[in-house]
């Protein structure tokens, strides 16, 4: 004959049912508490979760791609290679190396004279002039020194303009404000170049 088991009580029932999420609390809670450093389990998630949200916009926007302005161009016959005229007042280290960089992707190759030397004779002359600030990146605690400006300018031996394109941020969040000196450069010299911006 079978055992015949009583009917549990609901107060019973309710008091397992309590006893378990308690017991299952006090396992996430003891488990946070071991965590060391870094956690996970934060008491205000949501703020978190607009840190995380703000930190991906502002990389986004402040990185995304750059575009040149006031292009002009004049129609002029193609060349294969240009003087660059150095500027020691554009304050930016790598800006001559970056352009002779972009230069040759677009199959031109390039030299560098100093400015009021003896220059030799070249056809078509590059000038560039640009503007440096120091800024704090967004989200972050220190300045950095960011390429604000820049004009370059195509002219020949005899100073008439084949051609000048510009950069210029938009500001604080402007788009591209904290990309790489040479993703500011390739639009503008492409511009200078074909004169499409």
């Amino acid at each position: 004959m079978l055992p015949i088991s009583r009917p549990r009580m609901p107060s019973m029932l309710l008091w397992q049912g309590w006893r378990r999420r308690v017991a299952g609390a006090g396992l996430v809670l003891a488990m946070a508490a071991s965590q060391t450093g870094c956690s996970i389990l934060s008491p205000l998630p949501l703020w978190e979760l607009a840190k995380g949200t703000a930190t991906i916009a502002t990389g986004a926007m402040s990185k995304g791609s750059t575009s040149a302005s006031n292009t002009i161009y004049h129609l002029h016959p193609q060349f294969k290679d240009v003087c660059i005229e150095y500027n020691p007042q554009a304050e930016v280290t790598d800006m001559v190396p970056l352009l002779q960089t972009v230069l040759r992707d677009h199959g031109i190759e390039s030299r560098v004279y100093e400015r009021f030397v003896l220059q030799p004779q070249c056809e078509v002359w590059l000038r560039y002039v640009a503007e440096v600030e120091w800024a704090l990146p967004p989200l972050e605690d220190q300045y950095k020194l960011n390429v604000s400006a820049f004009s370059l300018k195509l002219q020949q031996a005899n100073g008439l303009v084949l051609s000048s394109s510009d950069y210029r941020d938009n500001g604080f969040l402007g788009r591209g404000k904290w990309a790489s000196t040479r993703d500011k450069l390739k639009p503008v010299v492409s511009a200078l170049l074909t004169g499409f911006q």
